[in-house]
């Protein structure tokens, strides 16, 4: 296999990219290498997310003492958040901040994952085809994921 980014475009937060494979065995062992890679980072993650947790409710609850004997409300307003030119910025972050977009990157990863798992099954009926000597496979990608393959007779 070998990878030729034809038409690289960014549309939303997706990529599209065309590969062109010499055998579905090639495709699979790609979706299969993809499955792997993003089953081991969501793992990684999810045991972060859980010592994040756990630090949040610990300041959680600090935070609730101090402001109960102080007598003062907790602010609903973000003042140490901004965004600049799209990107949001957050000074002085807190346990909270950190568990939340943890949190919003283990669920892109679980919804990943599940597309990855959907195209593989996908892809099932293309190992059936054995030898393929003399066809091309070129695959349109979104992020990696097969939407398009287009036979062609080299």
């Amino acid at each position: 296999m070998y990878a030729i980014s034809i038409n690289t475009t960014e549309s939303g937060n997706m990529v599209t990219q065309m590969k062109e494979y010499t055998s579905t065995q090639a495709i699979a062992e790609e979706l299969d290498q993809q499955l792997s890679q993003t089953k081991s980072t969501l793992g990684e993650n999810l045991r972060r997310l859980d010592e994040i947790r756990t630090i949040a409710e610990k300041s959680k609850k600090v935070r609730e003492i101090v402001m109960k004997l102080s007598g003062k409300k907790a602010s609903s307003e973000n003042q140490n958040e901004i965004t600049v030119g799209g990107l949001e910025i957050v000074l002085d972050a807190n346990p909270f901040h950190e568990l939340t977009s943890i949190e919003a990157t283990v669920r892109s990863y679980q919804e990943h994952l599940s597309v990855l798992q959907k195209a593989r099954d996908a892809l099932k009926w293309l190992e059936q085809l054995g030898d393929t000597e003399g066809l091309k496979l070129l695959v349109v990608e979104d992020d990696g994921v097969p939407k398009r393959i287009l036979f062609k007779l080299s």
